[in-house]
């Protein structure tokens, strides 16, 4: 840009609206070309790759093998109707997360209609001048035309993980990160003609990581594979052993393998997580992978950033205060037109000189604006500080426009993390004027003097430290500002060497509120066992009172500034995790000090879910258990490195996606829960019948159609519980702990139990006083079918009644109940399908009967319940 008229540089000066209407239609939008969703009818064909389906496929083929050919077909059908319902199921949830990932949209800066805007990315067309500045990832392909200290991360493109200085006419490419400075361009390629298209083009198959605790449970599927096919061999062993025809062992081992596969597992835990994160877009936690939703719901630590997090990001200059201590109050507002300045007494009052010269040298170096809107309102753009100080100046009677004319810039020093300040050169006819802005300690090294009244005077550090102290005290983010004049620098060499020997011109404070519904969201947060810890930039003052403020306990002793961390990292990790074990607040860290508490609060064994917004948060978004960037005020590379992104960048969003996180878990403890108890129970049914020499219990194909008509139904609808209400006061769950935990374990044992032995007693019963093998099997089946349902009722929950709890809460549950009965009893009266199955139609007073029987699998559940109720409160 042309400092002197604001023009940009080289005669470019944008498209127009319409250009680039035009430009859209011809070259299409900016997107990179995505492997296409895998059509449905793989997505069903990726349903029959699992050794659990495989032992099913071997049962069909032994079937016909010894002649049982109706077996054989029903086995077919079932395998084609479970594989049918898991694509559905999993194609609509692949479908539900593409949906999710469209929120994650990059957006862009360019001059349109010659006004900077901010637009989607994929409305960038070639010609198209972008404005890019650090933490951006590149939108485009673009030849700068202007470059101002930009350094970006190639390593995307080259594989060098070293950042690559840029200048005016290099080129930048799409999907590289700017790590520094700030530069405009033109854009020469977009979506799939740029560099990154051309490579993304060329692979269009991508493999996806599968959650941990999907890994587990395909582990756990092998392990039931195993040991299933180890029981097959036993038995047949024992049988031959008896003297049993080769037949009957092959039909009783089919029967075993289909009891034991709880085929529905990994559709169900997969729907259960699509679900989660559903619900979680729901209360503004965009999930980007599947993983997440398990990590964040078992983090046990939360390591947050202050601006934006805690706080509404909307700063605005409170107070202004000068060495001459004389102190100025501002009205608050980002509303630069509403309210003005006051004195100390307040009092309406004019700013003194003193007070905007201050103000000017807030404006200069100052990358925000404040654009008008159609309506005649003020459109703000920029970072939230600088904004803040032009809605100061214009309240004080001060420009930016008329600044930028009187005074012709030279060169702009941008603000940087590591700078701590931010610097501009502007030429008049006779002299060079520098104005700076940025940490009060940072500007104290570059003066000499500092103003009082109208003179010049050494600078006091005692007085400046004690103003700043007591606005910091106060909770205000505290910014100092200095200037100077000097003769024009005759080979244009501006730069922060002649930052030197400037005047102090005092301090401006600023106010970030605390978000309203952050104080319940940390006392949610100590309710369910989660600590908190505030890790901030800021000065340690200022960090605490805002922290008190938002709700955080601590001690005076629990706060550490970037010094202390610094000095335990040199200290070595023991000493780190000494002070990370106690220390609530960090302030004044720098980007490295932040990655380092993070992994030594995982190494004081806690799960760390990190919230942040630049790129100096990426590298501990990166390595944290879970990374949580903020959607609104987040750069790219900072929700490129997390795993889930705040689309209203709002702490208590964290806390709501953690019950969201903890209600998937709960519920695919409850699916694992019913799957595991009711096919170990038809195990047992089938040993005790082994052991005692009875018939075989069951048909293979009863025991499928059982399966079919109760666990296929019910775990689904087991996924869509709604939360219990007290996921966030429970305690936290380990991440070591095991799904199979004492626990679920003793419930697993009871419930197999009970109903193992409680329908091989009634089929023992039955055919010891006479009754048909057939009549046996057919109240039997009745009774596991009643079992199910009973087990599906009880495990809705593993600590609260059952009768507290409204059916009525999940009606898929409710459906999925009913819908098993009435399929098994409506089966008994379709002629060709009864027969198929070898069932009958009963009289009612013998369901009533064996309803009767299978609630007292409901009754034990609960007397279970309340042990474990009593043993909680029993503990200290």
């Amino acid at each position: 840009m042309d400092s002197a008229t604001g023009e940009v540089g080289l005669g470019v000066t944008g498209l127009t609206s319409v250009e680039a209407g035009r430009a859209l239609e011809r070259f299409g939008e900016n997107r990179l070309p995505v492997p296409a969703s895998p059509s449905f009818l793989k997505v069903l064909a990726l349903q029959f790759l699992s050794p659990l389906i495989y032992i099913l496929m071997a049962s069909a083929a032994l079937s016909m093998l010894i002649s049982e050919i109706t077996d054989a077909i029903f086995i077919a059908v079932v395998l084609m109707v479970n594989g049918i319902v898991g694509a559905i199921q999993e194609y609509s949830a692949g479908k539900s997360a593409e949906a999710l990932r469209a929120l994650e949209q990059p957006h862009a800066t360019v001059i349109r209609d010659g006004q900077r805007r901010v637009i989607d990315a994929a409305g960038l067309v070639p010609d198209d001048l972008v404005m890019l500045e650090s933490g951006e990832r590149v939108p485009a392909d673009i030849r700068l035309v202007e470059a101002n200290g930009l350094q970006c991360d190639e390593a995307a493109h080259t594989g060098e993980s070293r950042a690559v200085a840029k200048e005016e006419g290099d080129t930048v490419y799409a999907g590289t990160i700017v790590t520094r400075g700030r530069a405009r361009g033109l854009v020469f390629a977009t979506g799939r003609q740029t560099e990154l298209g051309r490579i993304a083009g060329a692979i269009q198959e991508r493999s996806s990581a599968k959650p941990p605790l999907m890994i587990r449970m395909e582990d756990f599927t092998r392990l039931i594979a195993v040991a299933v096919g180890v029981a097959i061999v036993f038995l047949i062993a024992v049988g031959l052993w008896r003297q049993m025809a080769l037949g009957e062992l092959l039909t009783m081992s089919i029967g075993l393998a289909v009891s034991a596969i709880p085929e529905g597992l990994p559709i169900a835990i997969t729907v259960a997580l699509a679900i989660s994160m559903r619900r979680m877009s729901k209360v503004n936690v965009v999930v980007r992978n599947l993983p997440a939703v398990e990590s964040l719901g078992s983090c046990t630590m939360i390591a947050t950033d202050k601006t934006g997090t805690l706080t509404l990001n909307e700063l605005t200059v409170t107070d202004i205060r000068l060495p001459d201590g004389s102190h100025w109050l501002f009205d608050t507002g980002v509303d630069p037109t509403a309210g003005g300045i006051r004195n100390h007494e307040g009092e309406r009052d004019h700013p003194s000189l003193a007070v905007k010269r201050l103000l000017r040298a807030a404006t200069l170096p100052n990358e925000g604006e404040l654009g008008r809107t159609d309506g005649g309102g003020f459109d703000p753009m920029g970072d939230t500080v600088d904004v803040a100080l032009l809605a100061a100046a214009h309240k004080g009677g001060l420009s930016k426009g008329e600044l930028m004319e009187k005074y012709r810039l030279a060169k702009l020093i941008p603000y940087e993390p590591e700078l701590k300040y931010a610097a501009s050169f502007h030429l008049d006819e006779e002299h060079l004027h520098i104005f700076v802005k940025g940490a009060p300690e940072m500007l104290a090294t570059m003066c000499g003097t500092m103003q009082v009244g109208d003179h010049a005077v050494p600078l006091d550090h005692e007085l400046l430290h004690r103003q700043m102290d007591a606005m910091a005290r106060e909770g205000l983010r505290v910014l100092a500002f200095a200037e100077g004049r000097m003769a024009h620098a005759g080979n244009g060499d501006y730069g922060d060497h002649m930052l030197i020997d400037l005047c102090f011109l005092g301090f401006a404070g600023m106010q970030d509120p605390i978000r309203p519904e952050v104080p319940a969201a940390l006392a949610a947060c100590r309710t369910a066992g989660i600590e908190v810890v505030v890790i901030t930039g800021d000065d340690p003052r200022t960090a605490t009172a805002i922290a008190r403020e938002a709700g955080l306990t601590f001690a005076p002793g629990d706060v550490a500034t970037g010094e202390e961390v610094a000095a335990a990292i040199a200290a070595g990790e023991p000493a780190l995790d000494d002070l990370t074990r106690h220390v609530r607040v960090f302030a004044r860290v720098k980007p490295d000090h932040k990655l380092a508490i993070v992994r030594s609060l995982a190494r004081n064994g806690h799960y760390v879910a990190v919230t942040g917004d630049g790129v100096n948060d990426a590298p501990a978004l990166k390595h944290a258990h879970v990374g949580v960037a903020m959607g609104r005020a987040g750069t790219d590379v900072a929700k490129e490195s997390a795993d889930i992104i705040l689309t209203d960048d709002n702490f208590a969003s964290i806390v709501a996606g953690i019950r969201e996180g903890r209600v998937a878990y709960s519920n695919i403890r409850k699916v694992v829960f019913m799957l595991v108890s009711t096919g170990a129970a038809e195990v047992l049914l089938f040993l005790l019948a082994m052991i005692l020499g009875t018939p075989m219990p069951l048909t293979a194909v009863q025991l499928l159609w059982l399966n079919l008509v109760t666990n296929g139904v019910q775990d689904i609808a087991l996924v869509t519980e709604p939360a219990e209400g007290d996921e966030l006061t429970r305690p936290v769950r380990k991440p070591e702990e095991s799904l199979f935990d004492p626990l679920m374990i003793r419930r697993i044992v009871v419930a197999t139990l009970l109903m193992g032995v409680g329908g091989f007693a009634l089929f023992y019963w039955l055919i010891s006083t006479g009754v048909s093998e057939f009549t046996a099997r057919n109240l039997l089946l009745v009774l596991f079918v009643l079992f199910e349902n009973f087990q599906c009722i009880n495990s809705r929950s593993e600590r609260r009644s059952v009768f507290r709890q409204s059916l009525a809460s999940n009606p898929f549950l409710l459906v999925g109940i009913v819908g098993s009965q009435a399929l098994h009893l409506g089966a008994m009266y379709v002629p060709g399908l009864n027969d198929l199955l070898g069932i009958t139609p009963i009289a009612l007073e013998e369901w009533l009967l064996l309803a009767a029987l299978a609630s007292v699998l409901l009754l034990v559940s609960e007397v279970e319940k309340i042990i474990y109720r009593r043993q909680l409160l029993a503990r200290p």
